[in-house]
């Protein structure tokens, strides 16, 4: 659906064929979103909120602003953050990977590029992040078989070729249902798909998961038993990915301080 807003601002709106009848609260809600929905975490950066609709909460997260040249290239070039993720939901779905369940992506652009979008899907309720069994493990009695299950996951993505950028443990959403631990992927917008996708790439996958040394021998013992690669190989080549993140984290936290002394 294309609609022109304002003079030289178009609109592009795609609903999920199941959720059509929900296109103009959408709208409604995107013109209001300043104002609209229960935020969710600081807002820094991206804003994620979570909103009812006709007694189904749904996830509207609005994307930061680019600058000028990036505004060209979302628009011309690339496909926007929002458009990727709506489609990128609906691949893992279709190779049987679990997400929350992607809604509708809106876009609006001027005559320059792309100024700003949004990415709507279901809001999971009862669900917690992995990252809060890495910081909270006392708190998780079966926490080794979590990992475990989140290094399965993984190991399956790898195998499919689908690299998942943002591997970090706040990108993981977990429900238990029947005693089984189900794993959500989000933010999606981030991922590259390999036809062969190689063993030393595959390891630094790992490289912005966690520094802690315990949990990087489970996965490391869980990712050789599912790939007969050696333990001892895979912890050191993860360990290794990891150490050069923590560098290059290093590294742009120097420059930032400089850059903000030498303004």
């Amino acid at each position: 659906m294309n609609i022109l807003i304002l003079p030289h601002v178009t609109m592009n709106l795609i609903v999920a064929s199941d959720y059509t009848h929900y296109a103009d609260d959408i709208l409604r809600i995107i013109k209001n979103f300043q104002n609209e929905g229960n935020l969710i975490g600081p807002g820094t950066r991206n804003i994620v909120k979570w909103i009812i609709i006709n007694k189904m909460t749904l996830n509207f997260k609005s994307f930061k602003q680019h600058n000028l040249i990036n505004r060209h290239v979302y628009k011309y070039y690339r496909k926007s953050k929002a458009k990727r993720s709506f489609e990128y939901a609906h691949l893992l779905i279709a190779k049987n990977f679990f997400t929350p369940k992607p809604i509708a992506y809106v876009e609006f652009h001027d005559c320059i590029g792309l100024t700003s979008s949004y990415y709507i899907s279901e809001q999971l309720e009862n669900a917690f992040t992995l990252e809060d069994v890495f910081l909270n493990k006392n708190s998780f009695e079966d926490w080794t078989e979590i990992v475990k299950g989140y290094t399965l996951l993984i190991y399956q993505l790898h195998e499919q070729g689908i690299e998942f950028i943002d591997n970090s443990p706040g990108n993981f959403l977990i429900k238990k249902s029947n005693n089984e631990y189900r794993f959500f992927l989000v933010d999606l917008n981030r991922m590259n798909f390999h036809e062969r996708f190689e063993i030393p790439d595959r390891f630094k996958n790992f490289s912005r998961l966690t520094n802690s040394l315990d949990i990087l021998k489970i996965i490391s013992h869980e990712y050789s038993l599912l790939s007969g690669i050696s333990p001892e190989h895979c912890l050191e080549q993860i360990v290794k990915a990891t150490n050069r993140q923590k560098t290059k984290r290093r590294i742009k936290k120097v420059l930032k301080f400089y850059k903000y002394f030498l303004k």
